[in-house]
């Protein structure tokens, strides 16, 4: 009972973790127990901005919503070589992702409030074992084709930028 009691507990008060879907930092069984309306389709493409990843440009969809960052990449089936999708968070947290309902194999890079890449990791379809960061200052993250990362030779302190700017300039600027 205190397990249940702990379990209800985290769920409500740790912030929501991303990926394919976000899930609570509980089990995916008492997360889909406690999350109710979870997606049961693809969500359409969502708006896009080009980042540069070091020197090489992708095409990311933007993930901003509670429930755009929820669906995720769920349900989708194709996904464009050089296109990803980004995930942006209020502030410097640490983030996990899981791969519910997701038939593509991704590769996520978990990325600092300075737009430098800190963590890198391999996610594999349909897998709801969360991939946690190990560092709790992860304010973005970027999901993209599996082996992206590696096959462009962008690895750990690769800085990203938007058409607009640094990713903070880009979501976090004050405007009059």
């Amino acid at each position: 009972m205190k397990r249940f009691c702990f379990l209800l507990l985290l769920a409500f008060t740790t912030p929501w973790l991303a990926g394919c879907n976000k899930s609570p930092a509980v089990p995916p069984v008492a997360a889909a127990a406690l999350t109710p309306s979870l997606p049961t389709e693809a969500q359409p493409k969502l708006p896009t901005i080009k980042l540069w990843i070091g020197t090489k440009e992708m095409t990311t969809e933007l993930a901003l919503t509670e429930i755009q960052e929820r669906t995720g990449m769920m349900f989708r089936t194709n996904m464009a070589p050089n296109d990803g999708m980004l995930f942006v968070y209020g502030a410097p947290q640490q983030v996990g992702f899981w791969m519910m309902n997701c038939t593509l194999p991704l590769t996520a890079a978990y990325i600092g409030s300075d737009g430098t890449i800190l963590e890198i990791h391999d996610l594999e379809p349909h897998n709801t074992n969360t991939v946690f960061s190990q560092s709790a200052a992860v304010q973005y993250v970027l999901e993209a084709p599996r082996d992206w990362f590696k096959s462009n030779n962008m690895p750990v302190g690769t800085a990203i930028s938007t058409e607009k700017g640094t990713l903070r300039e880009t979501f976090f600027s004050r405007r009059p």
